[in-house]
């Protein structure tokens, strides 16, 4: 048990010695307990203490190590961007506070934050925080991705679009004609 991985914990969870008493204890519930309420609050702060626990042990060497791994095999889903292809996603939390948005998915290739599919929809994005992905990528440079090898060009029946709304190269002129 390391006591620095907890610090801090004890006034995010309001029944912190019962949680983590029920993290630590080898015993499963038993059909009774899972029919009193008390129960259920405890059995929640104990998930949200591990979750905020998980949060800390991914961001030591151990866990990023770990969390690395999981990249490399994409275990988190792949980017759902077609010009991304297929880049795998890392978890990310847009709160370090419970309860208050859900796990997304970043990419690394695109720099930008998908809702994932079923399979993460449940989970608190404070078991993973802000900064876990930039802290990885910083950590394991090998996971950061080339530069987008393709890039899409809107057309109109084969011509590229100039000048017109929905063009890069119309906001491109705008922005060199204000700077000058």
């Amino acid at each position: 048990r390391d006591n620095f991985n907890l610090y801090g914990l004890r006034n995010q969870v309001n029944h912190y010695h019962l949680a983590l008493e029920m993290i630590l204890s080898a015993e499963a519930p038993e059909d009774e307990d899972l029919q009193d309420e008390k129960f259920i609050e405890i059995y929640q702060d104990a998930t949200d203490l591990y979750g905020l626990i998980h949060a800390r042990f991914i961001l030591s060497p151990r866990g990023l190590a770990v969390m690395r791994d999981k990249a490399l095999r994409g275990a988190f889903s792949t980017c759902p961007r077609v010009m991304c292809e297929r880049q795998y996603v890392i978890p990310v939390g847009m709160s370090e506070d419970l309860r208050t948005s859900r796990v997304k998915l970043y990419c690394p290739k695109c720099e930008d934050v998908y809702i994932p599919k079923q399979k993460y929809a449940d989970v608190d994005g404070a078991y993973f925080g802000c900064s876990f992905p930039h802290i990885l990528l910083q950590t394991y440079s090998d996971l950061s991705p080339q530069s987008a090898t393709s890039k899409y060009i809107p057309r109109i029946y084969g011509f590229r679009m100039y000048k017109k709304t929905g063009s890069r190269a119309l906001d491109k002129a705008k922005t060199e004609d204000n700077s000058s």
